[in-house]
């Protein structure tokens, strides 16, 4: 049935609202620091604990640029609480409200819910394309939910690091491989937008997460007008990480599947290496921050690295990534691409640009190599 504007549950009040989800509430600024695993790169402007930023008294102004420099160098006291707030935002974020709607571009949808491979309640949107045998599953990014991130608003401007202060609408994805012959599935993983609360509240990168990615491929299979469908994967950053993982942890369920396109995947370590040099905290403190991971998640960082796991993927692969990207290194989604074992795969670089949201919303800009992807595969 279609869903009309006025049929549509009200978001709940955001984080710069005053609103809450549950989750310890964590200074706009510090929140900056602690985007560990997906995506992690800050300005050394957005240091909570950076001294005279507000240009009150002692600011830098009238300073030497080495004044400046030093007026930026961090305290071993600030480098213990900035790892500290990085390590507990694996248990604690603000949770982004939904913001947009199917029907803003014109598509019929329904609200649906359905249990990931473990029972956890999985909250999405499925838009019909009348005549079509295909479908399109849909995975998003940590923070982000089914229909994008509000990176305008506070605090959610403060996650993506230089330049990602804008939103990120996911619903145009939706009208493009629509408007090209698939039904589309888009959910919410769980502890993000609607779904349900699970495993202690616990972002684990894709390991978890994968039983959400499980639970989509099952509900796909079992619902009457949508078994038998030919199946394809939109699976982006922490979501390409955790249909990685479900590849690895589970095989069996892709049997049939036909492709899959993954925009970003990331791992950990190198999202934090690369916070670590824009923040100016030494590498030596790496060690630290791990241990103080371990903590919080019961994973040590290089546990959430989706490299090791692309050695199982054994269907066409389609990735692609900003290569200049401030929050990781090209070596890192090159290696997941050379781990890949199949033949049919392909890695595409965005270039002319560091900020990561532009990959992804580079599927609305330029689109045709990803759908001649999945029309290759899916015919």
């Amino acid at each position: 049935m279609s869903i009309t504007p006025s049929m549509r549950p009200r978001a709940a009040a955001s984080a710069a609202d005053g609103g809450t989800s549950g989750a310890v509430r964590i200074p706009r600024r510090l929140f900056a620091l602690s985007a560990l695993a997906l995506p992690m790169a800050f300005s050394i402007g957005a240091v909570a604990a950076s001294p005279n930023s507000n240009g009150g008294p002692g600011s830098s102004s009238g300073k030497t640029a080495a004044d400046r420099a030093m007026d930026n160098v961090m305290t071993p006291d600030q480098i213990q609480k900035t790892l500290q707030t990085m390590a507990e935002s694996f248990r604690s974020w603000p949770n982004a409200p939904i913001m947009h709607w199917p029907d803003e571009q014109g598509l019929k949808y329904e609200n649906i819910f359905f249990p990931s491979e473990d029972g956890v309640p999985l909250e999405g949107w499925y838009i019909p394309r009348p005549g079509s045998d295909k479908i399109v599953i849909a995975n998003h990014p940590r923070w982000f939910n089914r229909a994008g991130l509000p990176s305008h608003l506070e605090p959610w401007s403060a996650f993506g690091g230089p330049g990602n202060d804008f939103e990120v609408n996911f619903v145009p994805d939706y009208k493009i491989l629509h408007d090209a012959g698939y039904n589309v599935l888009a959910y919410d993983m769980r502890n993000f937008g609607h779904s349900g609360t699970a495993n202690g509240g616990i972002f684990s990168v894709g390991r978890y997460e994968s039983r959400d990615v499980i639970g989509s491929l099952n509900y796909v299979r079992n619902r009457e007008d949508t078994r038998g469908m030919t199946i394809g994967l939109f699976s982006r950053c922490a979501g390409g990480n955790a249909t990685l993982f479900a590849m690895s942890r589970r095989p069996d369920a892709f049997q049939g599947v036909r492709c899959l396109v993954s925009p970003q995947p990331m791992s950990s370590r190198v999202a934090a290496e690369r916070a670590m040099e824009r923040l100016g905290i030494p590498a030596t403190y790496l060690d630290d921050l791990n241990h103080r991971v371990r903590l919080q998640t019961s994973f040590t960082i290089d546990q959430f690295s989706p490299v090791p796991w692309a050695k199982n993927v054994m269907i066409p692969t389609f990735l692609y990534q900003v290569r200049d990207d401030l929050n990781t290194r090209p070596s890192d989604i090159q290696a997941m691409y050379d781990n890949i074992p199949v033949a049919e795969k392909r890695l595409h670089w965005i270039e002319g640009t560091t900020r990561r949201w532009d990959g992804y919303t580079y599927f609305q800009r330029e689109p045709q190599q990803m759908l001649d992807w999945f029309e290759r595969f899916m015919a």
